[in-house]
């Protein structure tokens, strides 16, 4: 399988910040950014693997570094920085523009883990990524780490499961 440079599944959208978007601060609400990064991240993620399919595995972290403003564009890109044999890293970052001033400030950077599935919802495999500029090489040398870091939280977090009530609350024991 020929591997694939980060390029090819850039995604990039760009969009404004509407009153319905915004929380009680007045800034974007989180969760409307989280969905927009989820949008993008499946289209590198599908762009990627060429897979009709891909699902959300995991959103690694989504660090809010900057608050976004009304006044302010919100520019989306995400790419694939690093590959396992069925799993894509997906990098995002998210670039807040004033639109009065043309200032650009990197808002929030976002790492989201997708698998890319067959007809009958089995992962298949996707080609392996190969970095060229400065920020890819760094993202995909650091993807091993992550990687691991990713599947020690996971095994947490399916032992914390198992010892999670499901009773319903207002059930007595």
């Amino acid at each position: 399988m020929k591997k694939k440079q980060p390029t090819d599944s850039k995604i990039v959208n760009t969009d404004q910040v509407l009153c319905s978007d915004l929380n009680n601060y007045n800034t974007l609400f989180g969760g409307a950014l989280m969905k927009r990064l989820d949008g993008c991240a499946v289209l590198s993620a599908r762009r990627h693997s060429r897979a009709k399919e891909c699902v959300t595995a995991s959103t690694d972290s989504i660090d809010f570094l900057s608050p976004i403003y009304q006044t302010d564009s919100v520019c989306v890109e995400s790419f694939v920085s690093y590959t396992g044999s069925s799993s894509m890293e997906i990098f995002c970052k998210v670039i807040a523009e004033d639109m009065m001033s043309g200032e650009r400030r990197i808002a929030t950077t976002a790492f989201l883990t997708f698998v890319a599935l067959d007809e009958n919802k089995n992962p298949i495999q996707v080609p392996e990524v190969e970095p060229v500029t400065e920020e890819e090489i760094k993202l995909y040398e650091t993807g091993p780490e992550r990687e691991e870091i990713r599947k020690m939280k996971r095994k947490k977090s399916k032992d914390l499961a198992g010892s999670i009530s499901l009773k319903k609350p207002w059930e007595n024991d």
